[in-house]
């Protein structure tokens, strides 16, 4: 593993110097080996990636598929990231993206308001930690909307059940919808770890106050517990719904075997009284 620079900056700072920052969340996943070895440098930590961009820029890279852009215009990012387009998987047709802007301030580090967020050094560890708040928001941006479309389609079986109706929908409709929402929690648990600390924190726990700062103003662990509850409550709608299914199926099954029954004992009867023999 590379050891980071703390003195490192993306620019030389002055008192007034203010910096772009922007996170998009591009797909499932990069590829970071195949950039670092295309651009001959190696990865910070196995799943991140740190890149110069210019002459002031830099990029932070997530395997995951999340990238946070610092120093750069609209369009120098926009330039830096269709270079990135070969190296992601299953890109997203419409990338989830959140900007701000870092200012110096010896006092108030970590505070964000009104897309200004306050930090007394410029330095490469301040960065990653930013970069890294910046992009597990942007993936809970992301799959918040994506819960909120599931929980709207399954509003209205909830409704049903409510009322006592009949639900007709099918079986593997209800699946997807499963799988749709174990597919959210697999990737913000397993593969984004939302709510863990990141692993730079082991090596210098004096930024920890820093990151609680930073996860606290982007809510980072309360927008994780909504979106957990969220996606909790439509598992169990379905799952509720297609335990009605299985019932309301072998209720049918059962009624058949009885009307079954039925038909053979009448044609029992009618061969052993009116059959003429």
């Amino acid at each position: 593993m590379t050891t980071v620079n703390p003195a490192a900056t993306v620019a030389e700072p002055t008192p007034s110097t203010d910096i772009s920052v922007r996170a998009y969340f591009l797909g499932q996943s990069i590829d970071l080996r195949a950039i670092a070895e295309q651009r001959q440098v190696q990865p910070s930590l196995p799943a991140l990636l740190v890149v110069s961009i210019g002459d002031r820029g830099q990029g932070v890279l997530f395997s995951y598929g999340a990238v946070v852009l610092f120093g750069l215009s609209e369009a120098a990012a926009q330039g830096f990231l269709a270079t990135l387009t070969p190296h992601i998987n299953a890109p997203f047709e419409q990338p989830e993206t959140e900007a701000a802007t870092i200012r110096l301030s010896e006092v108030s580090s970590g505070k964000v308001q009104d897309g200004l967020i306050l930090l007394s050094s410029l330095d490469e560890l301040r960065l990653q930690l930013v970069a890294d708040v910046m992009a597990k928001s942007v993936v809970l941006a992301h799959y918040e909307i994506g819960a909120a479309a599931v929980f709207d389609r399954i509003e209205p079986y909830a409704a049903e059940l409510q009322h006592q109706r009949q639900i007709r929908v099918r079986g593997d409709q209800l699946l997807k919808q499963i799988g749709q929402t174990l597919t959210i929690q697999h990737k913000i648990v397993g593969r984004v770890e939302i709510i863990d600390k990141p692993e730079l924190l082991w090596e210098y726990p004096e930024l920890d106050l820093l990151y609680q700062r930073l996860e606290d103003e982007y809510e980072i662990r309360d927008r994780h517990s909504a979106l957990e509850r969220k996606l909790d409550l439509v598992n169990r709608t379905v799952e509720t719904v297609l335990d009605l299914q299985r019932q309301q199926t072998g209720l049918r099954l059962e009624w058949y075997v009885v009307l079954l029954i039925v038909i053979e004992v009448l044609l029992s009867l009618y061969d052993l009284f009116v059959s003429p023999r």
